[in-house]
């Protein structure tokens, strides 16, 4: 079943058929062909597969996790897939990642989602950990689902991650994280992460090593 599902998620890249100028990579998600133009000199310009995997489960569990007219903020957004899969499927969506970054996912969002979506997603800086409060105030910003593909790896910037996942997540926030397992240092994020949120596993790929998990804050989980 494990080496099915990722075949059919794999099946949904495709890639040009004459070669451009500029990188790029296609898919095909929520009745769309959708374009991403990448690069290769940065992590947060290419889609990882942990990408792929929350939007496959996205648009299979459209019913469960109606994202209609819902707020959804995705952090680290990277080349925006996730972000304009949401769109597409009726969300109303804050891409966020760093400022050097923001230029490549604003074009990608652009291009894909113009005319196409009940609600144009927003790109918006956010650096982990900084002015949060001056940047997504809590009284004011209220986001239905947090978003994150790939987020956890060899990076400095674990702590703020998790300060971030704090910050933005109220009550009744859902949190769909998808994580690619690599080094145990990286791995020991999941067990901080559990000291504030309850954490559910609906998607496992032990082929790709990426499991897709739910998360609310610690007593919100429904049984």
């Amino acid at each position: 079943e494990d080496e099915q599902i990722v075949a059919e998620i794999m099946r949904r890249r495709f890639f040009p058929a004459l070669l451009t100028h500029k990188a790029w990579e296609g898919f095909h998600f929520a009745g769309h062909e959708i374009r991403i133009t990448e690069a290769t000199d940065c992590y947060g310009a290419v889609v990882w597969p942990s990408a792929l995997v929350l939007c496959y489960f996205l648009e299979t569990n459209s019913k469960q996790y109606n994202l209609v007219d819902k707020n959804v903020i995705e952090i680290g957004a990277g080349t925006g897939l996730v972000s304009i899969v949401a769109s597409l499927l009726g969300a109303l969506v804050t891409a966020t990642d760093l400022p050097e970054l923001l230029g490549n996912l604003q074009h990608n969002v652009l291009q894909n989602t113009k005319q196409k979506c009940k609600h144009q997603p927003c790109v918006k800086e956010l650096s982990w950990g900084i002015d949060l409060e001056k940047n997504f105030p809590r009284s004011s910003c209220h986001f239905d689902y947090i978003m994150a593909a790939d987020v956890v790896y060899h990076h400095p910037f674990l702590d703020e991650l998790l300060l971030t996942f704090d910050h933005l997540c109220k009550k009744d926030t859902v949190i769909l994280w998808a994580m690619k397992f690599r080094l145990d240092k990286e791995n020991q994020f999941v067990g901080r992460f559990q000291t504030l949120f309850d954490l559910e596993v609906i998607f496992n790929f032990p082929s790709l090593n990426i499991t897709l998990y739910k998360a609310m804050r610690k007593g919100r989980m429904k049984t």
